[in-house]
């Protein structure tokens, strides 16, 4: 009975419309990644990769335009995850295959699947966790950002001139690595809010300006180095808190025997 309210409030509010700005963001979103699979396969790489900043620009914009005009829905969250899976699992898995994976024949394809699947499961944990897990921390590396780092990665190679066995046993490795962190529960800070419509330090204006200026200057080289720093921050982050925990625990039992000589004295 329950099932079918939920079915019959759905095709009602289907029947009213869907909001058309967030949603338009969205396929936006979901036509670059379909546009990088295209110009992967035409050995167009470096525009396929571009394709691919683009997409993750767009991803972050519609569920900033849709909060902040109030036109979220249950439609668009949908609609959201389905383009992520083309956009940032299927089409990266396409530009990483044809761009260096393809002459390790089957075991090529293989590994470019396995960080597709381990999207698309990353994804789904994420759909389930979404109001259960803190909302300023991601469980797992996010899968826009593992695209990115995909994209990163290729434009880097361009710009440097590396080919050959470098690009092929990098291109492996990171793909694994990606993978590994996907459906890891390694936390990342969330980038869904930087902050950037709420006041800030007049030092952090500063340093915006010219993390922008070297940007431009040297786009290629500089997007790669921020995409692997937000790749190691999850690990490095992982690693002081395990530490910090360790640390912690040998403290306790230290200040329990002093309380104990304490009261020992006062006795």
């Amino acid at each position: 009975m329950t099932e079918e309210i939920t079915r019959s409030d759905k095709r009602e509010n289907l029947r009213k419309g869907v909001y058309l700005l967030p949603n338009l963001i969205t396929s936006g979103s979901l036509f670059a990644g379909f546009y990088v699979i295209i110009a992967s396969t035409n050995g167009d790489f470096v525009r396929a990769a571009w394709f691919i900043l683009l997409s993750a620009i767009l991803d972050g914009l519609d569920g900033k335009v849709a909060r902040m005009t109030g036109t979220t829905s249950k439609f668009g969250v949908e609609l959201d995850s389905l383009a992520d899976v083309v956009a940032f699992g299927v089409a990266p898995g396409v530009l990483m295959y044809t761009w260096a994976l393809k002459p390790f024949g089957k075991l090529g394809w293989l590994a470019a699947f396995i960080y597709v699947v381990c999207g698309a499961l990353r994804l789904a944990r994420f759909n389930v966790q979404v109001t259960t897990v803190e909302s300023k921390r991601f469980i797992g590396l996010p899968i826009p950002a593992a695209a990115s780092i995909v994209a990163t990665c290729v434009l880097l190679f361009y710009e440097l001139g590396g080919t050959g066995t470098i690009k092929k046993v990098s291109v492996v490795l990171l793909v694994f690595l990606l993978a590994f962190l996907m459906v890891s529960n390694i936390k990342y800070f969330s980038l869904k809010d930087p902050g950037l419509f709420k006041r800030q330090p007049f030092i952090m204006l500063v340093v915006a300006i010219i993390l922008l200026i070297v940007i431009v200057a040297q786009p290629e080289i500089m997007l790669f180095c921020i995409g692997m720093s937000y790749l190691a921050s999850g690990p490095l982050g992982y690693l002081f808190a395990r530490r910090k925990q360790q640390h912690d625990v040998e403290l306790t039992p230290e200040s329990g025997i002093e309380d104990d000589e304490d009261a020992a004295k006062q006795d």
